[in-house]
C-alpha cells in the first residue's frame, strides 16, 4: 500500500482543488450539473485525485483492468476534467488517462458521499482512443 508524502493529505487535495474551481472558468457541458458549487465540487474533485494518487505507484502509474480486452492496463493521469453529474446518490465525474502502449483513456469515476468526505467507489472506462464504450449508470 502506498503511503502519503505528508504533503499529500486528503486535506491538501480539498484545498487545490476548491482553489483551482475558483481561479479557473468552468467548463460547461450538457453533463455538468451546475448547482455542485464550491466546497462540494472540490471535495467531489479531491476524490478524484485522491483516488488516482492512492492507486498509483511512485512513477505516477495506475493500475485498471480494462474488462473488454480482459487486462490491467497501465495509465498515467493527463488531466481531471471539471464536469460533474448526480446520478441517483452518487456523482460522476472523469479524467483523461495515457497508458503505457500511448492509448488515451477516458474512467469515469463513480463517487459516493462517505460522512464529512467523498470517496471513489469504481473507475469505468468510458472511452479508449475516443471510441465510447457502453454501460448503464440507470434504466
Amino acid at each position: 500500500m502506498l503511503k502519503y508524502h505528508s504533503w499529500l493529505k486528503p486535506t491538501f487535495f480539498v484545498g487545490c482543488a476548491l482553489a483551482l474551481s475558483l481561479t479557473l472558468p468552468m467548463t460547461v457541458s450538457a453533463e455538468n450539473d451546475s448547482s455542485i458549487k464550491g466546497i462540494q465540487r472540490a471535495s467531489i474533485q479531491a476524490a478524484m485525485s485522491n483516488f488516482v494518487v492512492t492507486h498509483s505507484s511512485e512513477n505516477g502509474i495506475m493500475l485498471h483492468y480494462d474488462s473488454k480486452i480482459g487486462e490491467l492496463v497501465s495509465l498515467h493521469l493527463d488531466k481531471l476534467h471539471s464536469d460533474i453529474m448526480k446520478k441517483g446518490d452518487f456523482f460522476v465525474s472523469c479524467a483523461d488517462f495515457i497508458s503505457t502502449d500511448g492509448r488515451k483513456y477516458d474512467l469515469d469515476f463513480l463517487v459516493l458521499p462517505k460522512g464529512d468526505a467523498y470517496q471513489v467507489n469504481q473507475a469505468i472506462v468510458h472511452s479508449v482512443d475516443g471510441k465510447k464504450r457502453e454501460y448503464y449508470l440507470e434504466d
